[in-house]
Formats: C-alpha cells, structure tokens, sequence
C-alpha cells in the first residue's frame, strides 16, 4: 500500500515536473529575451534556480557545507538539462560548453547579443536604401519602412519618428520632388501617420494628371488626324 502510494507521488512529482518544463519555449533566433525570462520563472517556481542565483559553494575543514553543495549541484545538474532540452543542436554547437549552468547561460546571453547587433545593422542598412519605384501603393511601402523600424526598437537601437518620416521622404523618387521641397518649407513637422494621409494624396494628385494628361494627349492626337482628314479630302476635290 505504501510503495502504491509512493508510486502515485512519483508519478505526479514526474507530471508536474513535465508540466513546468513543457511551457519553456524551443530557442530560436528571435525569442531569446522571452526564452531566457520563462527559463528563470520555471526554474524559479520549482525551485530549481540556486545555481542560477550564486556560485558553487565550497567546503572548508571547518565546514564541509554537504547540504548546501549537495542541493546546488542539485540545481546546476537541472538547470543545465532543462535548459539544453529546449536549445536546439544548431544553436549548441555554437555555444561554448559549460559545467556552469550559470556561465551557460551567460554564454547563450553573449551569442544573442552579438547576433542582435549583426541583425541590427544588417536591418538599418536595408531601411537606409528602400527606394520607392512608384507602382502606386506608397501606403504599404511607408508601412514597411515603419515595420523595419519597429524591428530595430526591438533591438535597442531605436530611431525618432522624426527621422523615419526624413528617411521615407529622402527614398521617394523624383517626381515627388515639388512634394518633398512644400515640405521642408512649412514649419510644421508631420507624424508619420500624417506623412502617410499626405502621400497617399499626392500620389493620387499625380496619378490623375497622368491621366488627363494621357487624355489630352489624346484628344489633340484625334483633332490632328481629323485636320490631316479634311485637308487631305479638299485636295482632293
């Protein structure tokens, strides 16, 4: 009977134990700041985090410190594990190994931060040379620069709207010149929502003239073949 109920507390040690590791998410090249966060409250709530929170404690002959070195190992032997289950192989290849789940984790800390500052630049060197090419949805185009820069916010390097808004102006073509120059001569600066509402407008501005110039074009074309017409049909004569 006993041994029955041992099994049972095993069994549900084992369950709760599977429950708390399983909300530890797989790391990827992105989620690293949650990662690390569900990481230390999951060790935390199941008081596993010791080894996270000091270094190995040491014996002396004075004081052997057994207990107290027995649970840390205890806790660095679990952190390690729990934290390797949800690291995949390509990722631990490429960090250092460590007996110190401490170190281990300050190691992974050191590998994403030198990938955020290779994404960060790689990021703002795509943001710095968007060009518009014109095909008439400049709404999307200004989202996505804004999106690239809500990415880079996220990487700590974060830019004014002000400077965003110069960023789209300065990456639209020349026809949006006279557009560009109204501008920078008024004295109020727009948010980006502004910029957007303007260049939606002028980009519509545009796109009408375009058509009634097309067809003026093409009702002077007309004028001149029915001209061409009759004078031919008078010679004739």
């Amino acid at each position: 009977m006993k041994e029955s109920r041992r099994d049972m507390v095993s069994v549900a040690i084992a369950t709760n134990v599977s429950a708390q590791v399983s909300k530890i998410p797989m790391l990827s090249g992105t989620n690293f700041k949650v990662w690390k966060e569900t990481v230390e409250i999951v060790l935390g709530c199941m008081d596993l985090d010791l080894a996270l929170r000091s270094d190995q404690p040491t014996a002396t002959p004075e004081n052997p410190n057994e207990v107290k070195i027995e649970k840390w190992d205890r806790s660095n032997r679990m952190c390690l594990m729990i934290m390797k289950r949800s690291i995949p192989e390509a990722f631990q290849g490429s960090i250092i190994e460590s007996k110190s789940a401490k170190k281990f984790l300050e190691e992974i800390q050191q590998y994403f931060a030198n990938n955020e500052k290779s994404e960060a630049s790689n990021l703002l060197a795509k943001l710095v040379a968007m060009k518009y090419k014109g095909k008439g949805n400049i709404r999307e185009y200004i989202m996505e620069m804004s999106h690239l820069a809500s990415k880079l916010k996220s990487l700590k390097l974060e830019l004014s709207e002000d400077l965003l808004v110069h960023l789209v102006l300065i990456s639209l073509p020349a026809h949006f010149g006279q557009f560009k120059v109204s501008y920078n001569t008024q004295k109020d600066k727009w948010s980006l929502n502004e910029l957007i509402s303007h260049c939606v407008q002028e980009e519509e501005r545009q796109q009408r003239d375009k058509i009634e110039s097309a067809h003026l074009a093409s009702t002077s074309e007309n004028e001149k073949m029915k001209r061409v017409k009759v004078a031919a049909e008078g010679s004739s004569q």
